[in-house]
């Protein structure tokens, strides 16, 4: 399994750059590879990807999520992999991104792209994306406030709509 770590500064509040993650449903317009997210309820999201002429749909579960401070998930089934997204506040107007993913590649195409680096620069690139999108937008086209406690800390809290 790689471990990829990606981080990119933001000029926006720490909480409009999380709200604006958020809506998962919108993370194709910024992140190459991503064909649709589809929010299935709080906690599962189905995925269709593709790393070069590869494509596969997967089901992902989010373990943990916090407002302003971080998105965990792990997929479900075949595709192995997990990771978080963590906001840090600079100062009023600025805020740091960080993706950390681990992945267990499946197929030779996914093993090539994460061996060569490909699969860490989509990640730097798709921060970059993200940082473009929500500076040049300014506010987000909606949020969501609630939490999801990691499953080692009891039941979870899930509060407020999408």
């Amino acid at each position: 399994m790689s471990e990829i770590t990606q981080s990119v500064d933001v000029a926006v509040p720490v909480s409009v750059a999380y709200n604006q993650w958020t809506q998962f449903e919108r993370l194709p317009q910024f992140m190459d590879g991503v064909d649709a997210v589809e929010q299935l309820d709080e906690t599962h999201l189905r995925w269709t990807i593709r790393i070069g002429m590869t494509a596969r749909t997967f089901t992902a579960t989010i373990t943990e999520q916090h407002p302003d401070q971080r998105i965990a998930w792990r997929s479900d089934g075949t595709v192995r992999h997990a990771g978080i997204i963590t906001f840090h506040r600079l100062d009023d107007t600025h805020c740091r991104v960080t993706a950390r993913m681990d992945i267990d590649p499946v197929t030779v195409t996914e093993t090539v792209a994460d061996k060569t680096g490909i699969l860490a620069r989509r990640i730097a690139k798709d921060l970059e994306r993200f940082k473009d999108c929500v500076e040049a937008r300014g506010s987000t086209s909606g949020a969501w406030r609630g939490e999801v406690d990691p499953p080692d800390s009891g039941p979870s809290a899930h509060r407020g709509p999408r």
